[in-house]
């Protein structure tokens, strides 16, 4: 969907791909069937964006093949979809039975993280709308924070430098610009927007920057406004921003026996207490950081992307005041502070099970009611309702072939 914002910026926005396990072109393409068009239809809208996730295997084939993006292309025309932005964190088998640490391998001290990355741009650079300004990728913020060294972190520098040449390079091919942004994380080399200023100060703003996760965001106890500020100050562009809600307990012993349903094998899920306190995943925050009797608890954030639309029931909440302090900060001044925003619950399918989508159509309008609500609050903000209108192929007007690579 696009919205526009008074500066008369078209702002994209998308829901991101990663919840779907499909890993090869033919997979893909099924789910742009079973969740795009099923998406689009139930927000009533002419074009959806995508947030596309495209494992490592796929964009290395598409890559190698301008004819495979040429018909990727059409086929998300023929749909009604878009995409600018592609979430190039996870390198594949993100929907795996169990992901945690290896969702931050290879990482980038590696080369393998390098050629994923500017397949994605080679991909993305032919999925752009001919209108768009500009495409997106996020990534990860370096590495998990352990092993780290200067070793590692000189290593790290070059490859950076690699990757904006690479990308500059594509630039000058294709006509078009893809930037990469760096997604602070909890547990990672780069946790906060602090780090990220202090770290990546007088990194070529032209082509590399932070994608700003929200949920992220507020599990780092971080306030919208100083974090903008602080990233300003260091230079240090917003290339995207993925709009997702964190998990709380203000009182985690009252609620550990709820919390417990939310503590799953296949995503890490970092804790973060007000007052400093941290551990890695859910289970070993119940485990290790609840109070001794007759200490007062700390309310804790999760890492655990939770519907935009649904807050959990109490005694448990969502960092949805923090979003829409941020996003008020982003786009409610004069001008906007991003123009691609992507809506990223990826845990859909491993929420707790009363709350668990079943078939397709209920993860489908899930994700559509989550896209509404964040389309609301941007049109809450002054951000006014529109798109292209350019015929489209839609796929009421004609049959859509089946996928032959």
């Amino acid at each position: 969907m696009r919205l526009f914002h008074p500066d008369g910026q078209t702002v994209h926005l998308s829901y991101c791909t990663n919840v779907h396990p499909a890993e090869d072109l033919d997979g893909i393409v099924a789910q742009l069937d079973t969740y795009g068009t099923a998406i689009r239809r139930g927000l009533d809208t002419d074009v959806l964006g995508l947030g596309l996730w495209l494992a490592a295997p796929a964009a290395s084939a598409l890559a190698a093949e301008p004819h495979l993006r040429r018909r990727l292309r059409r086929e998300l025309d023929a749909r009604g979809l878009e995409v600018v932005t592609l979430n190039g964190f996870p390198y594949q088998s993100f929907q795996a039975e169990v992901v945690k640490h290896a969702v931050y391998h290879p990482d980038w001290t590696t080369p393998e993280r390098l050629r994923y990355t500017l397949d994605l741009a080679v991909v993305l650079a032919d999925l752009l709308p001919d209108d768009a300004v500009r495409g997106s990728i996020s990534t990860l913020p370096l590495a998990w924070r352990e092993p780290w060294d200067t070793e590692r972190a000189g290593t790290a520098g070059r490859v950076l430098d690699e990757l904006a040449d690479g990308l500059a390079a594509i630039a000058g091919r294709t006509g078009r610009t893809v930037q990469v942004g760096f997604e602070p994380e909890p547990g990672c080399v780069v946790e906060t927007t602090e780090q990220a200023a202090r770290l990546w100060s007088g990194m070529d703003g032209d082509w590399l920057g932070v994608c700003l996760d929200l949920a992220h965001l507020a599990c780092a106890w971080e306030e919208p406004a100083e974090a903008l500020s602080r990233l300003a100050r260091a230079g240090l562009p917003v290339i995207k921003v993925q709009v997702s809600a964190a998990l709380t307990a203000d009182d985690p012993v009252a609620a550990q026996a709820v919390l417990r349903g939310y503590d799953e094998p296949r995503f890490l899920h970092q804790t973060r207490g007000s007052r400093g306190e941290a551990a890695d995943d859910l289970g070993e925050a119940l485990d290790r950081l609840l109070p001794r009797p007759r200490r007062t608890p700390q309310p804790w954030r999760v890492h655990y992307h939770v519907p935009l639309h649904a807050e959990p029931a109490a005694p448990l909440g969502s960092t949805l005041p923090e979003l829409r302090v941020a996003l008020k900060e982003l786009f409610g001044g004069p001008a906007s502070g991003c123009d691609h925003v992507d809506v990223e619950t990826y845990t859909w399918n491993v929420l707790p099970p009363a709350l668990r989508p079943v078939t397709p159509a209920q993860l489908a309008a899930g994700i559509a009611a989550e896209l509404a609500f964040a389309r609301d609050e941007l049109i809450a903000l002054g951000l006014a309702p529109g798109g292209p209108t350019a015929p489209l192929e839609m796929m009421e007007l004609q049959e859509v072939r089946p996928w032959t690579p």
